[in-house]
């Protein structure tokens, strides 16, 4: 059975950053799957579940709202792991294009007095939200990507590379 990209990506080397996690062809154009990382994976502590599911509400809410980008946001969420989301969009732009966007969409949050969606009736588990910790994970992460944006080693994916057998097959350890 293949890795599948997300797993090929080595987590011990990742850092904080936008990355291209996938690309696909559907219907005669191309979706990019972009790795946001928030947190370094296995060095800091996953982002709080409420701060996180009140973050993939309100930058959701910013994204499908962008008159300049809501057309090619097809997807907005969280990453099981809790250390970032994943973005799908139409298209494929290299993440340093989507840095400004993404540096307002993590801005954006200072600025909400509520979670949008945050009823029983537009959401499935609406008492589990932390504006305020959302606040706090979106100001450090902004900060971060303004800090480095000039940085390529948080627009590149540190791939894991893995030993191959003899007949050229992959190893797994695991």
């Amino acid at each position: 059975m293949d890795l599948i990209p997300s797993f090929s990506v080595d987590h011990t080397k990742i850092i904080p950053g936008i990355f291209i996690s996938r690309q696909d062809e559907i219907g005669g154009g191309i979706a990019t799957t972009y790795d946001v990382r928030v947190t370094r994976p296995n060095v800091e502590p996953a982002v709080e579940v409420a701060a996180m599911h009140s973050l993939e509400h309100i930058i959701a809410t910013f994204l499908r709202n962008d008159p300049d980008w809501k057309d090619e946001i097809i997807y907005w969420g969280p990453m099981g792991c809790l250390t970032g989301f994943y973005l799908i969009m139409k298209g494929g732009r290299a993440p340093k294009e989507i840095h400004d966007l993404l540096l307002r969409a993590f801005k954006s949050v200072q600025d909400a007095d509520i979670v949008p969606g945050a009823q029983a009736v537009n959401c499935g588990n609406y008492r589990l939200h932390n504006l305020e910790m959302a606040k706090w994970y979106a100001k450090r992460f902004a900060d971060y990507l303004e800090e480095n944006a000039d940085n390529d080693k948080i627009f590149e994916y540190p791939q894991s590379e893995r030993l191959m057998t003899d007949d050229g097959r992959e190893f797994f350890d695991s």
